[in-house]
């Protein structure tokens, strides 16, 4: 049998030296000179330490033990030792600190507060308050302070009142001279006063009191002043009224000749006279105008024999157009290509177009197909993200918006509906004209044949039916957006392009004259539809908003006027309502300016305000918070985009880029890196660099305010602006490259690049220092070639180039317990849900552990209200008993008394 406990706690003692012999007092004087006491008294403790640790083993708990040794570094060093008791006691104390406290007060906290005279004042003792409080009671009943009392005569203190204003009858109508003004006028102006008394037959009647002035004036009554009030009012309503109806009559002869007016700023020449009627008989059957006109059978027999041998003696026509060789269709189009862009150098130089100019404008803008240019490719060039796919909308083997599928339930097909057109050369010239007007728009039919006499309602269709997406075939043309929105209210936003390819087919300009003005407000709609669609808080998907420019685009090639007139309302609301704070929705209109009108014209009627409003913006724009950096930065891609062809120089561009520059870079410059005006903004928006901040593209969602105000999320998105900004100043140096200012317009661009990168060093992702690293290679290039083409021609040194050597790439610090994913977002996003799975397990846990102290505290507290209530109940009975026996007792001496027993 083992010794006990007491046995082996002593053995220890003796062991580990903390009992024995004790010292002699030469030898404590010793050590006390020494200083081995205290050494002595540092082993005693560590000594019982270590005892208290092995004789209470389960006060240590290690963690992370090693499984294998072949697969642990350290030898199993990196196990962790806990004392769960140690834990367990610093929590419960805390708990008591907080929690308990927490509990106490919880419902014992009223929000009542009184205001009493003296309640808070330890100093007065409950008399004096009470006195006081009377004193002052007594006090407000002396005085006169009842404010709805109409009979006292003394108001000067109180005065009656409607939502904080005097109950004045000063008014727009009625002016405080105009009740006065009998104040004013003279005694021979005033009106002469009559006084009413009663006769001797005892009848009322009036007379002139002019000349009894000593009788005093009466006052007139509340009725009478009330009378005179409403006539007044009567009678300035109706003269604003009179000056309304003079006003409308007035505007209504202007309007009159409002179409004359714009007659004239469009400079339409006016009208022709009308050509004389042409005679009935000359559109009637020849042989049926030659009986009415009285002409004999062998007249008219010999006129044919005539004509018939005419006939005989003309040449026969030759082909017009015959079959051209490759080379000659090749040629044709190198000519056609010519003449286009030499059309388009000239408007973009602003000279004047012949006459044949302008109809090779149009061909160009007409056959301007769209393709991913169109729209900035901000993902590849500028850094924003959007996604320029076609796949979310665009049936298989569809290229275009104008040319998509219709449904067979949507149209007729040619075997079941046939078209009669008469033979006569008129109907196939007219047929033939209409065909070229709608050139364009007959792409969208492809093979399928509309009834000539359809309405364009989609009658064809069945009522009700839907397609297997849930689609409905036919839908109206809305006339204003908000119809639009009440078409499309159950519609998916995906099925958003579906919708408006069916509404266009449905309503061809082909099947009925109306169309065409239905399609040209149908494009309207569309452009308001776009800028609606991109402010609401559920952002759309950029696929859908690109899909619809396309539509938009596609419109406007056949309804020009109806597109730019909307365009034109769209960017005049932006500079009269928000130049200088722009929106998501006026961004996405900018956009729709570049891609489908030609931005490098001279004079425009839309790209040149939308270069305004963008330079306006960019010269003159607020920079005092990230959201309207990323609108900047936005608007300076797009100003970018907009000189691409042109390449004309913007100083608002590259002066906003340098500043946005100088805002984010990590560290204030500390010399000046150049001319060009600084804006700084209210609160420092300068990046903390860090590796572990993610980096990524600029998406078009960060113009719009964030929700989330992380710091996280914060310095991302000015590492993404730094990188954005890079790209931009790179796309911009190519762009001026030909510029004989290169220099001195991109040489301060190049030293505050250098500070960014100099400041930010290696703190930052590599693909960020990459993205600077290469800007600053750019510029370092196009500023020596622009230096060298200054100074005389010299040889080209050309640098050897290095062998490229494939090194495989080693981890120098290796561990088997890390992840290593190449693919960052995934290492990221693993990251993140471990780290909220452990942060979720310790909250449960903390959870549990606040849980089962609330339940042992109120066990508690539970408790001692019993044991409470039970020692009251026990001495309330003692009570009750003691008064009892005493009662009792008192009845049996008075019982013994009334006996005569002593």
């Amino acid at each position: 049998m083992p010794p006990s406990q007491l046995k082996q706690l002593k053995a220890s003692l003796r062991d580990s030296g903390v009992l024995g012999p004790q010292k002699s007092k030469k030898q404590k004087r010793q050590n006390a000179k020494t200083g081995a006491n205290g050494q002595n008294r540092a082993q005693r403790d560590a000594a019982l330490k270590a005892i208290r640790d092995r004789f209470n083993p389960f006060e240590i708990r290690t963690t992370s033990r090693p499984k294998f040794d072949v697969t642990t570094r350290d030898g199993g060093s990196n196990s962790n030792v806990g004392r769960p008791g140690v834990t367990r006691s610093l929590g419960e104390q805390k708990r008591r600190q907080t929690l308990l406290h927490e509990m106490d007060r919880k419902n014992k906290v009223g929000g009542i507060l009184d205001r009493r005279f003296g309640e808070d004042d330890p100093t007065m003792t409950p008399e004096e308050r009470a006195a006081e409080r009377f004193a002052r009671a007594s006090q407000k009943k002396l005085r006169k302070e009842s404010m709805f009392n109409l009979e006292e005569e003394d108001d000067e203190e109180f005065q009656l009142t409607h939502m904080g204003e005097s109950l004045s009858f000063g008014g727009d109508d009625f002016q405080e001279g105009e009740l006065d003004a009998a104040e004013d006028m003279s005694d021979s102006e005033m009106p002469r006063k009559r006084k009413r008394i009663i006769n001797d037959d005892g009848e009322m009647e009036d007379v002139d009191s002019e000349d009894d002035e000593e009788l005093p004036e009466r006052k007139k009554s509340k009725n009478e002043v009330m009378k005179e009030l409403i006539a007044k009012s009567k009678f300035h309503k109706l003269e604003r009224q009179k000056a309304k109806e003079d006003d409308d009559d007035l505007r209504e002869e202007l309007d009159k000749g409002l179409p004359d007016l714009f007659d004239m700023l469009r400079t339409i020449k006016p009208p022709p006279n009308p050509e004389p009627a042409k005679d009935d008989l000359a559109s009637m059957n020849p042989e049926r105008a030659a009986l009415l006109e009285g002409k004999s059978e062998v007249d008219t027999e010999k006129e044919y024999d005539q004509r018939l041998k005419q006939l005989t003696f003309d040449k026969r026509s030759a082909p017009t157009d015959r079959t051209k060789t490759e080379e000659e269709k090749a040629e044709e189009e190198v000519k056609r290509l010519k003449a286009l862009e030499e059309a388009r150098i000239r408007r973009m130089r602003g000279e004047d177009l012949s006459e044949e100019e302008p109809e090779a404008a149009e061909e160009e803008d007409e056959a301007d197909p769209w393709d991913e240019e169109s729209l900035p490719d901000d993902a590849k060039e500028f850094g924003f993200e959007h996604s320029t796919s076609h796949t979310t909308s665009r049936p298989d083997g569809v290229e275009d918006e104008d040319d998509f599928i219709i449904e067979d339930d949507l149209v007729e097909t040619r075997s079941d509906v046939s078209l009669s057109f008469d033979e006569s050369e008129e109907e196939d010239e007219s047929a033939k004209e209409s065909e070229e007007e709608d050139e364009e728009e007959d792409e969208l039919i492809n093979d399928l044949a509309i009834p000539g006499d359809n309405s364009g309602d989609g009658s064809n269709a069945p009522n009700g039916a839907k397609d297997a997406q849930g689609l409905a075939y036919t839908y109206p043309c809305p006339g204003s957006h908000d119809e639009f929105l009440e078409v499309i209210k159950d519609v998916p936003i995906g099925d958003l392009p579906t919708v408006i390819q069916r509404i266009r087919a449905l309503h061809h300009p082909r099947l009925h004259s109306d169309n065409k003005a239905k399609l040209g407000r149908f494009a309207r709609i569309l452009i308001q539809h776009v800028a609606y669609m991109v402010e609401q808080p559920e952002h759309p998907p950029f696929a859908i908003v690109e899909n619809t420019l396309r539509h938009i685009h596609s419109l406007a090639k056949s309804h020009a006027e109806s597109v730019s007139l909307e365009f034109r309302a769209q960017l005049r609301e932006i500079a009269t309502e928000r130049p200088l704070n722009l929106r998501p929705r006026d961004l996405i209109i900018l956009t729709g300016v570049a891609a489908i009108f030609p931005t490098s014209d001279h004079f425009h009627a839309i790209a040149t305000p939308a270069h305004l409003c963008l330079a306006r913006y960019l010269g003159q724009g607020p920079v005092n918070s990230l959201m309207d950096l990323t609108t900047g930065t936005y608007a300076a891609s797009l100003c970018l985009q907009y000189q691409t062809a042109s390449k004309r120089y913007l100083p608002e561009f590259i002066n906003y880029v340098l500043n946005a520059l100088y805002i984010l870079s990590p560290e204030e410059p500390r010399k000046d890196v150049g001319y060009f005006p600084l804006r700084l903004p209210t609160e420092p928006l300068r990046l903390k660099p860090s590796k572990s901040i993610p980096h990524r593209q600029l998406r078009f969602w960060d113009i719009s305010p964030e929700k989330s105000n992380q710091h996280t999320a914060h310095e991302e998105l000015k590492l993404s602006l730094i990188s954005t900004l890079a790209s931009l100043v790179a796309s911009a140096s190519d762009v001026w490259a030909s510029k004989s200012a290169f220099t001195e317009v991109f040489e301060p661009a190049q030293k505050v690049l250098q500070q960014v990168m100099r400041s930010c060093g290696t703190k930052v992702p590599p693909k960020a220092r990459d993205t600077i690293q290469i800007a600053l290679d750019k510029l370092d290039s196009h500023l020596g070639q622009a230096r060298r083409s200054r100074r005389p021609l010299l040889l080209h040194h050309h640098r050897p180039l290095a062998i490229k050597a494939a090194i495989p790439k080693f981890e120098d610090t290796f561990n088997p317990d890390k992840h290593y994913d190449p693919n960052r977002d995934r290492a990221e996003l693993n990251r993140l849900k471990a780290e909220y799975k452990r942060e979720h397990k310790g909250a449960m846990r903390e959870l549990r552990k606040d849980a089962n102290f609330m339940a042992r505290e109120q066990l508690r507290e539970k408790k001692e209200r019993d044991a409470e209530y039970e020692r009251k109940y026990k001495r309330l009975v003692a009570e009750v008993q003691n008064e009892e026996g005493r009662e009792a007792n008192a009845y049996e001496r008075e019982k013994r008394l009334r006996q005569g027993k002593r």
